[in-house]
């Protein structure tokens, strides 16, 4: 297609699928049953997480998580008591189990006694102890330690890679977290896509009239965001030309967001909706 004529069609696709109906079969349903802030971030981050396999699946595992915190996620974090934690264990989806789950209930609680927001945690302001980052070689504290580890932050200099770096080097701040929950956050380092995080940040920042997307984080620009990309994302992408890098990773999620902001460059992650809705919907 031309330009025009792919633009065209794109926004079309969005219209058609940035609507309350999408709602309902997507994982973003989970957060949309809470009206608190902290029951949203925790509700949608879990579900972002847990983003494996058949949509079906993934809302059913997350509303039998969050029953186990008594559908009160943010006030379970807080104030959950050594009886409330075995209420968790047995707790499994994929290769995220109870282990993994105690450890992000400790991550939460740890964040929230600091901040309101999780938002905060993706704004590189604290610093992080380079002996507690995962997996990472000398040349990555380095980087850690020029781009992340600030003691001030200023919009202006916000991306989603340092973002991204940032959060994975706080969420494994804390002493003694378990080595097999380190592969369940991801970050641009380790040349990763990031597709469940980049797709939490567009739930919490994107601002429209549609209904889906939040948009309750007021201090990341909605043009710094980086499209989601999944497997139905990639191909759709690939087929319209969007995409040329022939590998899928961290490198293909930007190159695809660059070539969305020639349709839209403050709102370049809106396409979602489009390449996701008709990978899944339509088998485009």
């Amino acid at each position: 297609m031309e330009f025009n004529e792919l633009k065209d069609f794109l926004d079309f696709k969005v219209d058609q699928y940035n609507r309350p109906n999408f709602i309902t079969n997507d994982p973003i349903s989970i957060p949309h049953q809470y009206s608190k802030k902290q029951d949203i971030e925790i509700a949608a981050f879990f579900a972002a997480i847990l983003a494996w396999g058949q949509r079906k699946t993934i809302i059913n595992k997350c509303n039998e998580l969050f029953l186990r915190m008594d559908n009160q996620p943010y006030q379970f974090m807080l104030n959950h008591s050594d009886t409330d934690l075995k209420r968790l264990l047995g707790f499994k989806h994929r290769t995220f189990n109870d282990t993994d789950l105690l450890y992000f209930v400790s991550f939460f609680k740890y964040h929230y006694s600091q901040s309101n927001s999780l938002e905060t945690a993706f704004l590189p302001q604290q610093t992080i102890n380079p002996n507690y980052l995962p997996e990472i070689s000398n040349t990555d504290v380095e980087l850690y330690s020029s781009s992340c580890m600030l003691t001030e932050f200023t919009i202006d200099g916000f991306t989603a890679e340092k973002a991204l770096n940032h959060f994975r080097a706080y969420f494994f701040s804390l002493p003694d977290f378990p080595l097999r929950t380190i592969k369940h956050i991801s970050s641009p380092l380790q040349k990763s896509t990031c597709k469940r995080l980049n797709m939490f940040l567009r739930w919490m920042v994107r601002k429209d009239k549609c209904g889906v997307d939040f948009g309750i984080w007021n201090t990341i620009p909605t043009s710094e965001l980086i499209c989601p990309c999944d497997v139905h994302v990639d191909r759709v992408a690939r087929r319209l030309g969007l995409i040329n890098r022939k590998q899928t990773d961290w490198q293909t999620a930007v190159e695809l967001t660059a070539k969305l902001k020639e349709f839209n460059v403050n709102d370049p992650v809106k396409y979602d909706f489009a390449l996701f809705g008709l990978g899944v919907e339509e088998k485009f």
